[in-house]
C-alpha cells in the first residue's frame, strides 16, 4: 500500500474518530456522525491514483491535499470595508467582522491539520497576564478568480491592514500658546485628557502644514508619529494553530469546542480562537481593533474564494538557531 494511500486511510478514521470524540463524549460524536463522510473502496482508490483531494466534509468545503500536505477551505467573500476581528469565520456567525466565511465545523478543519501533523499550541491568556496564542506556524494563501476569469494567488496577508480609520492620541499638557488648529479637520486637543488627538490617515501636505503650526519639538514630534502610524500598512504577523478550547455545556454536561462559535481564522486575539496571529492584537471594542481590510484587494463580494492551510515545519536547528542570534542581538 502506498504512502499516500496510508495517510488517506489514516485521515478518514480520524475524522470520524477524532479526539473530539472523546473530548466531547456524546456532543463531539453527533457531530462527527452528522458531518463526517463515507468514503467508497472505489473512492479511495481515485483519490490515490489522481490529484483529487480527499473531502472532510459532505458539502466538500474542506478538503485534504496529502500529496502537497496543505488544507484547502472553500468561502466565499463576504465583507470588503470595515475592522476586523478575524479572516475567516463559519458560515451565519461573525460575517461582519470577518472578510471570509465557511460553511464547515470547527472541529473538522482542526481534525484536517491535525492529520497533516499540525501541532496545536495552547490559545491567548489574558490573565494575571498577557500570553499570547502558541503553536505551529500556519501560512494562509488565498486562491480566486476575477471577473474575466483570471486566477489569482496571494498571501492572506495583503487582504489585511493596520487600521487607519481609528483616532491615535499622544499625551500632551497643554497645547503650545501659537498654536491655533484649523476647525476644519481632524486635529484636536482634548482639554479634559490632556491629549493630542487625529483621527484617521494624514496625508504628506498635512503633515507639512501641521509641523509649519509650532517649531516645539513635543509638538513636531506628536505630529510625526500621528503621519507615521496612519499610513496603510499591510499586515506582516502570520497565524500559529492556538487550537480554541472546552466548555462545559450546563443542561447536558457536555463539552462544547469554542471554535464552532465562529471564530476560525483570527486577527484579533480570542481564547476561542482555532488560528490565532503570533502577535498581540486587542479584541476590546471596536476602536481598540487593530486591523481592517485591504478594500481595493479584495474582490467583489459573494466571488469564491479558495483558502490554502499550509503547516510550515521548523528544519532541524532553526529554533536553536533564532535563539541563539536574539541572544546575541541582545547582549550588543
Amino acid at each position: 500500500m502506498s504512502q499516500l494511500k496510508i495517510r488517506t486511510l489514516w485521515a478518514i478514521a480520524l475524522i470520524c474518530n477524532t479526539y473530539f470524540i472523546v473530548r466531547n463524549q456524546d456532543c463531539g460524536l453527533a457531530l462527527a456522525q452528522n458531518d463526517s463522510i463515507e468514503f467508497s473502496q472505489k473512492q479511495r482508490q481515485l483519490n490515490d491514483k489522481t490529484d483529487k483531494y480527499v473531502p472532510l466534509n459532505k458539502s466538500g468545503t474542506v478538503l485534504l491535499d496529502l500529496k502537497r500536505n496543505r488544507l484547502r477551505l472553500k468561502a466565499n467573500v463576504v465583507l470588503r470595508e470595515g475592522l476586523l476581528e478575524m479572516l475567516c469565520c463559519r458560515k451565519q456567525t461573525k460575517e461582519h467582522e470577518s472578510i471570509l466565511s465557511v460553511d464547515a465545523k470547527a472541529f473538522v478543519i482542526h481534525t484536517g491539520l491535525l492529520t497533516l501533523g499540525a501541532k496545536k499550541g495552547t490559545p491567548v491568556r489574558f490573565a494575571p497576564k498577557f500570553e499570547g496564542p502558541t503553536g505551529q506556524r500556519i501560512d494562509i494563501f488565498l486562491e480566486w478568480k476575477d471577473q474575466s476569469g483570471k486566477l489569482h494567488r496571494a498571501p492572506a496577508q495583503s487582504w489585511i491592514r493596520h487600521s487607519i480609520n481609528r483616532f491615535y492620541a499622544t499625551e500632551m499638557k497643554r497645547l503650545p500658546d501659537d498654536v491655533k488648529l484649523p476647525e476644519d479637520n481632524e486635529l484636536r486637543f482634548d482639554k479634559r485628557n490632556q491629549e493630542l488627538v487625529w483621527y484617521g490617515w494624514m496625508s504628506k501636505k498635512q503633515l507639512a502644514a501641521f509641523l509649519a503650526l509650532n517649531k516645539g519639538q513635543a509638538f513636531r514630534k506628536a505630529i510625526q508619529s500621528f503621519y507615521e502610524r496612519s499610513q496603510p500598512r499591510q499586515m506582516k504577523s502570520h497565524w500559529v494553530f492556538a487550537g480554541s478550547g472546552f466548555f462545559v455545556v450546563e443542561k447536558t454536561g457536555t463539552n462544547f469546542y469554542q471554535a464552532e462559535g465562529g471564530d476560525l481564522i483570527c486577527v484579533a486575539n480570542f481564547p476561542t480562537a482555532m488560528l490565532d496571529v503570533a502577535i498581540e492584537s486587542s479584541a476590546s471594542g471596536e476602536e481598540g481593533l487593530m486591523f481592517e481590510a485591504h478594500t481595493e484587494r479584495i474582490p467583489l463580494l459573494g466571488t469564491q474564494v479558495t483558502i490554502e492551510l499550509i503547516p510550515v515545519v521548523q528544519k532541524p536547528g532553526a529554533k536553536k538557531r533564532a535563539t541563539e542570534k536574539k541572544a546575541g542581538k541582545s547582549r550588543k
